[in-house]
């Protein structure tokens, strides 16, 4: 990609919140119309429903993950230099904060970016949720929670273990790796086609997935032209949502980057998808007891998000699609807190 008008033009910092808003608009509209939700793909799994809603989050992983991997493959993703990668990971924070995700998750109904795309469609009982859960991500990363974030990623680390790329660590072939891929699609498909789910559904839930690698491919081309360091990074959402809330609450100074772009991106993207498909419906708590878990859960989201290095998206699709080890665990971790915290206290 060639930015080289656009640099001579405009400020780094702005072609980065206008990328992060262009790729946000891109989710957060797909990912609206597609109902893209890992919980509801998790529980459906785990009460043996292998419908709609899994093949969906199906569709919308692994085309993230193969496009990537296609982009890294021909040179257009420098993946060794995003942060998941570049630096020593948590492998303690990966699984602690992926269990603790999962189970925020089913009680908030609905991951960080899911909260955030039913926000913009008038669902008031995810847009107090996702306040919570930007305020405790941001404790988590800057505030009274960061002492005791630093202590449970500090006890076991990717460091001890030679690195955090689970290529690399396995010695897995090419070859091997696009085949393991692909299983993943062929599922989504046979899940889709058996459970007659609609066309525009599976689309729109591709289109979704195709964001992760399309802000790789951005971010990576900033990195390679621009005058200042850029972070290589994709979609993610614990850490740019403790962002965007500082922004509020503070002049933005050197916080105007790709991640600032990014959440407002996702909540108009899915604003103007409601929009135009008749969907915007006010929403709110139906219940003190319902609020409560509601919150309680952005709660636990918040921290072990911050605590996993991403979110359902930020580690369990965009840091998958790279191969990061501590973003698998996470992932296993969320889909494995999920079932049992369905099991223990339900859904509703």
């Amino acid at each position: 990609m060639d930015l080289t008008v656009l640099l001579e033009r405009f400020p780094e910092p702005v072609i980065l919140a206008g990328g992060g808003l262009f790729v946000g608009m891109i989710f957060g509209a797909f990912a609206q119309q597609s109902r893209f939700c890992l919980r509801a793909a998790a529980l459906d799994f785990a009460h043996g429903v292998f419908g709609a809603r899994l093949a969906v989050w199906l569709f919308a992983f692994s085309a993230a993950v193969l496009t990537t991997q296609i982009l890294v493959a021909l040179g257009e993703v420098q993946a060794s230099e995003a942060r998941q990668l570049a630096s020593p990971q948590s492998l303690s924070g990966a699984l602690t904060g992926g269990l603790m995700f999962g189970a925020g998750m089913v009680m908030a109904r609905g991951c960080a970016s899911r909260l955030l795309v039913l926000s913009a469609t008038g669902n008031l009982r995810a847009l107090l949720s996702g306040l919570v859960f930007a305020v405790m991500a941001q404790a988590s990363l800057h505030g009274i929670l960061m002492p005791l974030r630093g202590w449970i990623a500090g006890w076991w680390t990717t460091a001890d273990t030679g690195g955090n790329d689970l290529i690399a660590l396995l010695s897995i072939p090419a070859w091997l790796s696009f085949g393991f891929l692909g299983a993943w699609l062929v599922a989504g498909l046979t899940i889709a086609v058996r459970s007659r789910a609609g066309l525009w559904h599976m689309v729109s839930a591709a289109l979704a997935g195709l964001a992760v690698p399309l802000a790789w491919w951005f971010t990576s081309s900033m990195a390679s032209q621009a005058f200042d360091p850029v972070q290589v990074e994709a979609v993610t959402f614990t850490g740019p949502s403790a962002d965007a809330l500082m922004l509020f609450l503070s002049p933005p100074g050197s916080q105007v980057d790709f991640a600032i772009g990014l959440v407002p991106g996702v909540f108009l993207g899915s604003f103007l998808a409601a929009l135009l498909s008749r969907e915007l419906v006010l929403q709110g708590f139906e219940s003190g007891r319902s609020m409560a878990r509601y919150l309680s859960g952005a709660a636990l989201m918040g921290f072990g998000g911050m605590l996993a290095g991403g979110c359902a998206v930020g580690a369990g699709v965009s840091g998958a699609s790279i191969f990061a080890l501590t973003a698998w665990i996470t992932l296993c971790g969320i889909w494995l807190s999920a079932v049992v915290t369905d099991r223990l206290i339900g859904d509703q």
